[in-house]
């Protein structure tokens, strides 16, 4: 049975919120690497995102005991409904931060198959397809490249979140924040090892570019980040 939704959006500590998560007995943790990597979960995703099938949630997520990453993320309150029990937790970060990370990460795939856009019918191919419409050409309208916009659309999605969750049900995560906040929410021991920290900007890139996408330019009327963890925080 889901015990928890995230509902933050990709490059927001969700990968480090899935190991966390699974450290405290929340696991198996659904993540987007989960549909990438299994041809069964993909065509369902096609389905839900591109050609609006209802799903079967609890059949859908059956053995997990958590969710993290997009797309569930973005169905979260579908997905609610369906597990009225379940908490949910919204990882954020400033604006700028998530814009430079996804244009950096999430944003080649998209620019390297639109330069060069993948035989039909690929992995490749039905990937780019169904995150355009959920992401690109969906929540942000096409206007990703328009930095202001797309972090105007990032925070407006974050309020949205919470003022349509109840605020029992709530908890607003930086995963910066460590073990504190996400263990009293869930009524968890901390543990005594370090929050995780994994899935950085550099080791998203690389997964990027075996999926299709190349080396990033600098996003447009934003100053890089210069080197260092601070700059570039795991997602």
């Amino acid at each position: 049975m889901l015990k928890l939704i995230n509902a933050g959006l990709g490059r927001t500590g969700t990968t480090s919120l899935q190991v966390a998560l699974e450290r405290l007995g929340y696991g198996p943790c659904y993540h987007m690497f989960d549909i990438v990597s299994n041809e069964e979960r993909l065509a369902e995703w096609e389905g839900i995102v591109c050609d609006g099938k209802q799903p079967d949630w609890p059949s859908l997520f059956d053995g997990f005991a958590s969710i993290v990453d997009g797309p569930p993320s973005l169905h979260y309150a579908q997905i609610m409904k369906a597990f009225p029990e379940a908490k949910v937790v919204l990882t954020v970060r400033d604006a700028e931060g998530w814009y430079r990370s996804t244009h950096d990460t999430l944003y080649q795939f998209v620019v390297r198959n639109r330069q060069n856009p993948p035989e039909a019918g690929t992995r490749q191919a039905r990937m780019f397809r169904m995150i355009n419409v959920l992401m690109w050409d969906g929540l942000l309208n096409g206007r990703f490249d328009d930095g202001q916009y797309a972090m105007d659309v990032y925070r407006r999605y974050n309020q949205d979140v919470i003022d349509s969750v109840p605020a029992d049900r709530l908890l607003v995560y930086d995963v910066q924040q460590g073990w504190e906040p996400l263990c009293t929410f869930l009524g968890a021991d901390v543990p005594a090892e370090e929050f995780p920290h994994v899935n950085s900007t550099a080791s998203m890139r690389e997964r990027m570019q075996s999926l299709g996408g190349g080396p990033p330019a600098a996003p447009e009327g934003l100053n890089r980040p210069g080197p260092g963890p601070a700059a570039q925080p795991p997602g």
